[in-house]
């Protein structure tokens, strides 16, 4: 029987998310006897590969193509603020602005994105084969909670969601992109993510009920579905969303 070899990993900060509770913040052992990439190991012991921007072995950054030796000892890091070494970039930067497509699970998430002005894909029967190869093609950074979608070779740029809330779920994703400076709320349909482009009040009278023919002048179409908008009730309810989010 071939000699075993071993390495260590260890994985920092918001990385430990992935591991069991009896598994954070310490040394993961890792046996094997034909050497493999260390992007096959690091998402075996449960880290999805778009979650790592920072790979040390031995003190050296490598690239996810790095093959794992015996006696090596790994460090794995998730996104910095600012990174205090030199590294290998385990990716392009991500897509500016960002650009998302979300998993089935998070139709609020979407809603909540294209208020603020953010080009979000999402469609309640979006296959997962769909979802990466829509990620790959297009650039958009995949939003889920799915680990095992995010470990899908295709996807280049993804998050994995840490809670199930729609608000706290839009903090992580507004902080981790930071998103603060860049957005541009009510440019999007927050139906189908059509851009909305102003237009006269007597080309779209027909398609308003008669109270907001009366009481309402300014409006806005959807240049993709036709949805139109109007500054009543609901937008004065997502405008105090924008004003206390912001």
């Amino acid at each position: 029987m071939p000699e075993k070899s071993y390495a260590g990993f260890r994985f920092y900060a918001d990385l430990n998310d992935f591991l069991p509770r009896e598994l954070k913040q310490q040394v993961l052992g890792y046996a094997f006897v034909v050497s493999t990439s260390v992007k096959d190991v690091i998402e075996a012991l449960g880290v999805p590969h778009p979650e790592v921007e920072l790979i040390l072995a031995n003190g050296r950054p490598v690239d996810f193509a790095y093959c794992v030796q015996d006696g090596d000892r790994l460090a794995v890091y998730p996104r910095f603020a600012t990174l205090p070494v030199e590294f290998a970039a385990l990716r392009p930067p991500d897509p500016q602005p960002p650009r998302f497509v979300l998993d089935v699970h998070l139709g609020q998430l979407a809603r909540y994105l294209r208020m603020l002005g953010f080009d979000t894909l999402y469609r309640n029967d979006y296959a997962d084969e769909v979802l990466a190869e829509i990620s790959s093609g297009e650039q958009r950074i995949l939003l889920t909670r799915d680990r095992g979608l995010l470990k899908r070779g295709l996807v280049t740029y993804g998050y994995c969601l840490r809670t199930t809330k729609p608000r706290q779920q839009l903090l992580e994703v507004w902080h981790r992109y930071k998103l603060a400076k860049i957005s541009e709320p009510f440019k999007r349909c927050i139906r189908c993510n059509g851009l909305l482009q102003p237009v006269d009040k007597a080309s779209v009278l027909a398609d308003l009920p008669p109270r907001t023919q009366h009481y309402y002048d300014k409006f806005h179409r959807c240049q993709a579905c036709g949805q139109v908008y109007w500054p009543g009730t609901h937008y004065s309810k997502m405008k105090d969303f924008v004003e206390k989010f912001c």
